[in-house]
C-alpha cells in the first residue's frame, strides 16, 4: 500500500497518508514527513525516544504527534525514520521512534517543514483502512 502522496495546495505543502489501521497511519504520516524533510535512507535508527502525546480528538491527536516529531527535528536536532506507535485509544497515544542527531556531513535535507497545520486536517476510516489528510506550512 503506498503510504502519501502530495495534494496540490496553494501556498503549502498537503499530503494524504494511508495506513492499514489508526496505529499504521500515525507511524505512515510521521515517516512521510520526515521523508519530505530528508534523504532516510541516510539516517540510522541509532537512539530510541518515546513519545507520549494525551488528546482524545483523534485530528488533533495525529496533529500534535507530528508536531512533537518536528519539535524533535528542530528543536533537538533528530532525523527520524522508525516510527512504531503502541496504541492509539482515549487516553491518546505511546510510541517509540528511533533515528539520530542530524549530521550535515553524511545527511542531506530536502525541504524545510515549519509547522503542522489544522488547515483541512482529516483523518477517517475508510473501506481499505485508514486516510488522512495533513497540511504543512512550509
Amino acid at each position: 500500500m503506498k503510504q502519501y502522496k502530495f495534494i496540490n495546495h496553494t501556498a503549502d505543502l498537503g499530503i494524504k497518508v494511508w495506513g492499514k489501521s489508526r496505529e499504521n497511519l500515525f507511524e505512515n504520516a510521521a515517516w512521510s514527513m520526515f521523508d519530505i524533510m530528508a534523504d532516510l535512507s541516510k539516517v540510522e535508527a541509532r537512539d530510541l525516544i518515546k513519545v507520549r502525546i494525551g488528546q482524545e480528538n483523534i485530528e488533533e491527536l495525529l496533529a500534535d504527534w507530528l508536531r512533537d516529531l518536528l519539535y524533535r527535528f528542530t528543536g533537538e536536532g533528530y532525523l527520524l525514520k522508525d516510527f512504531k506507535v503502541k496504541k492509539i485509544n482515549s487516553q491518546g497515544l505511546e510510541a517509540e521512534v528511533k533515528g539520530e542527531r542530524l549530521d550535515l556531513s553524511r545527511h542531506s535535507l530536502k525541504r524545510e517543514i515549519k509547522a503542522v497545520t489544522y488547515h483541512e486536517l482529516e483523518v477517517k476510516k475508510t473501506p481499505k483502512g485508514w486516510e488522512a489528510q495533513v497540511i504543512f506550512d512550509i
